[in-house]
Order: C-alpha cells, then structure tokens, then sequence
C-alpha cells in the first residue's frame, strides 16, 4: 500500500504564543511530555516494521505545539528519512531550534514546512535559519499568516528569499480579505487564492479515508484531523478494512491539510512532488 499519514500526538507546548493560532496552547507536564515521547516513539517503530510488508509512507508531523524543540521528534525524523520505504516524513515547525541535527538525515526525504511568525522571534534570526537548511540541501518552504500587520514582513521575506523558496500565505482565521487585500497576499504568494475562502468539500471526493490518514497518539485512524469519526487502529490492522473512497462529509474545508487531497482541486498537480512539505511543483531547497 502507498499511504500518507498526518500524525498529531499529545504534544501541545509550544515556545511561542501567537494571538492569532487557533489551537489551545499549554505548558505539558514532565508526564505528559514522556507520554508523548512514548507515543512518537511507538508510531515511529510501527513506520519503520513496515518496509517488509510493502508499505509505502508518507508521514506529516501536524503538533498542536513545536514538536522539533523536542530530541524526539528531531530523532524521529531523521530515522525515518533514512529508511527506503519512507518516501517522504516532514513536520510543520516555526524553525525555533537549532538545524545541525539535520546533517544526519536523509535530504532526498526530510522536508520541512516552515512558519515565520512576526513578534515572536527576530526576522533575522528566522532568515538566517532558512540559510542555514539551503545549506544543508533541506527541502523547505516558507510561510506567514495573512493579517495586516505581516504584509511588510511578508514582502521582505519574499524578496530575500532564493526563488527556489516557495513563500505561502494563510488566510487568517475569522478575516475577510477585501479584493484589494487579496491581490496584495497574491502578489506574494500566487497560490493564495486557494487560501482565501473555504472550499465545498460536502459529498465531494477526497483522497482522505483511503490513502491520506490521520493517526492520533493512541494509534486511532480517522480520515482527516477534521472529522472525528474512527476507521480503526493503527497498532492491531483494523484501520484497513476501512480503507476506501468516501465523499467528504463536511460542508467546507478551509485548512490547507485537508482541501489539499480533495480531487476536486488541482494541488496534487500543483504541489507534485511536495504536497506534504508544501512545496510547489518547481521549487526546492535553494542551493
């Protein structure tokens, strides 16, 4: 089988605290810090037993907080991208740590979705990071919520980072963009568009629930982080019974994780190659 595997354990801390994310951030325990190295662990010894089944993967790290300021995470990536049934395993990260441990990973897998989020570190700092993965060849792209407040930010990033550099935009949660507003994003990130309104997704193919997962820390299936309903377990085989075509059972999706894999739109094509780092057909690690 040749399965993608959004995977979101229990890890919620995160060393920023951005006013504008959605998701609840707290401080983890030392308990709940080990439960989560625990549960990265298993998941990441259930990928690699794979290779003698015939299993192809693709594993996107989706934390609620920053998982790469973590050992674990850093060790789980580069493991997998060193095995030849991974055919690529990325994580979304906002570049805080360090990114000399990337020399022991595998290039041609590793791939990083970057985010940079102005108030909480220096640009500098942050531009200096992305030097630092063209350096080491790393597969990136880079990206920035779309509110007003980060256009001026945005357009220097855009304009000092290597043309091999995708730069995304976010629509921001809960932000209605004026047309004018919209070809501003645009004029940055031409794939914005896609971003700015929730796509009908009711009754309509998606790829998810049949060869896109998403796997919480426990092992539980489901077809996406946005729909709740369990196909099975990934540790005892009873997710692939599940496994089939199914039309989405939301009215939209508005969440580039998820609108991503709907047939209906063309990013498949569009991000060949790169669908879980979102990395544009054309682009890659500057050299």
């Amino acid at each position: 089988m040749d399965l993608t595997l959004l995977y979101r354990g229990p890890l919620a801390s995160c060393d920023y605290d951005c006013p504008y994310c959605p998701f609840a951030k707290r401080r983890d325990s030392r308990e709940q810090l080990r439960a989560d190295r625990a549960a990265l662990e298993r998941f990441t010894g259930w990928a690699a037993a794979q290779q003698p089944a015939g299993d192809r993967l693709s594993v996107l790290f989706t934390p609620w907080g920053e998982g790469l300021v973590r050992s674990w995470y850093r060790r789980a990536l580069t493991e997998l991208s060193r095995l030849p049934h991974i055919r690529r395993v990325a994580i979304q990260t906002n570049l805080s740590c360090r990114t000399d441990w990337l020399a022991a990973a595998d290039p041609d897998t590793l791939a990083l979705w970057c985010t940079f989020h102005p108030g909480q570190t220096p640009y500098d700092r942050f531009l200096g990071r992305t030097r630092e993965l063209a350096a080491l060849g790393i597969r990136f792209s880079v990206g920035v919520v779309g509110l007003p407040d980060h256009h001026d930010l945005a357009a220097r990033l855009r304009r000092e980072l290597p043309a091999e550099v995708y730069l995304w935009i976010n629509a921001a949660e809960g932000h209605t963009y004026t047309d004018a507003e919209a070809a501003a994003w645009t004029a940055l990130d031409p794939l914005f568009p896609y971003s700015r309104h929730p796509h009908r997704s009711a009754g309509l193919p998606c790829r998810t629930g049949e060869s896109v997962l998403s796997v919480d820390g426990d092992g539980t299936v489901r077809r996406c982080h946005f729909v709740p309903t369990e196909l099975g377990n990934l540790y005892d085989d009873t997710f692939r019974p599940a496994l089939r075509p199914r039309p989405c059972p939301l009215t939209s999706c508005d969440c580039h994780i998820g609108y991503v894999h709907l047939e209906t739109l063309p990013l498949y094509d569009v991000f060949a190659g790169g669908v879980l780092e979102r990395i544009p057909a054309g682009y890659g690690a500057a050299g």
